[in-house]
């Protein structure tokens, strides 16, 4: 693999349906191609330059997930990671190769499922204030970084722009249907300990996540990408201790290099200098050996 990093690319005949921050998504009649890129995004705004191999990390740790979990909970994606990519998308496997995933065409819910295991981040900020997340009371006397009694779910409104917003559980019902949003609410709770388990024997924490749902055949299908680093905040086990900030493996390490520059978080964005992308990749890169046991 090339250790310049994929930021955009071209498929001459295959139409493009989507740019997002990350991801490509095209267009292959009755199904779709999703390709994560190494586009990197902080404050919500693309960096002009990204992380090498960061988008095999996502789609080869979205391909971990759905494989144990794909048995009780149905997933949009069609065929394994070691699949070859039929014959429309040969000439481009130099591109595709590892970064590339072929889904069925789900109806997304408008709704993010977000799973907070422990108080962190905006989380934690609420807490301090009000004694809630998201709405939730929790217990007095909970630390920064404290694991919660419970796994919440806290639903937050899809922004295509912007920032998503925390919404009360009534919203989702309302956005997404009620019997949706309720099953989406109990696969969400299910998934994350399943993955909180998983993860703790392999020194691991997954703090919080987020998971999207689509419709398709008339199920609920989980979609997009799965407890990945971009989707999920994790901790190493090892030196974990409440009541300060943890180390994690994901780009919490560029949102505090660019913390410390006088930038007002709009774009254009500062380039990442190279000291930032090399170890930004190579939390990437041991978040994917902790959890699958193997290198990339």
């Amino acid at each position: 693999m090339s250790s310049s990093p994929l930021l955009s690319l071209e498929l001459q005949g295959i139409p493009r349906l989507k740019s997002g921050k990350v991801r490509e998504v095209f267009d292959l009649g009755d199904r779709l191609l999703f390709v994560a890129t190494d586009r990197i995004s902080a404050f919500d705004c693309v960096m002009p330059n990204g992380i090498p191999r960061k988008g095999e990390v996502l789609t080869q740790i979205s391909h971990f997930w759905f494989d144990r979990t794909e048995l009780w909970l149905p997933n949009h994606r069609i065929g394994r990671a070691d699949d070859p990519l039929p014959a429309s998308l040969q000439p481009f496997a130099h591109l595709l190769g590892r970064r590339s995933m072929i889904v069925c065409k789900a109806k997304p819910l408008p709704i993010e499922c977000v799973v907070r295991g422990y108080l962190a981040g905006s989380g934690w900020k609420e807490y301090r204030s009000h004694g809630t997340v998201c709405g939730s009371p929790l217990p007095p006397g909970l630390k920064e970084s404290s694991e919660l009694p419970e796994p919440i779910f806290t639903p937050a409104t899809k922004a295509e722009t912007g920032h998503d917003e925390n919404i009360p559980f009534a919203r989702a019902c309302e956005l997404a249907g009620a019997a949706w949003a309720e099953e989406a609410r109990d696969l969400s709770l299910r998934l994350y300990r399943y993955a909180r388990d998983l993860a703790r024997q392999r020194g691991l924490i997954i703090a919080d996540t987020k998971f999207e749902f689509g419709i398709h055949d008339g199920r609920l299908v989980l979609i997009d990408e799965v407890l990945t680093p971009d989707s999920s905040r994790f901790w190493p086990m090892d030196g974990y201790l409440p009541g300060r900030g943890q180390p994690s493996f994901d780009k919490q390490f560029v949102r505090d290099y660019l913390e410390s520059l006088d930038w007002d978080k709009t774009p254009p964005a500062p380039a990442l200098p190279p000291d930032v992308v090399q170890r930004t990749q190579a939390k990437y890169l041991e978040a994917f050996r902790r959890l699958t046991g193997r290198d990339l």
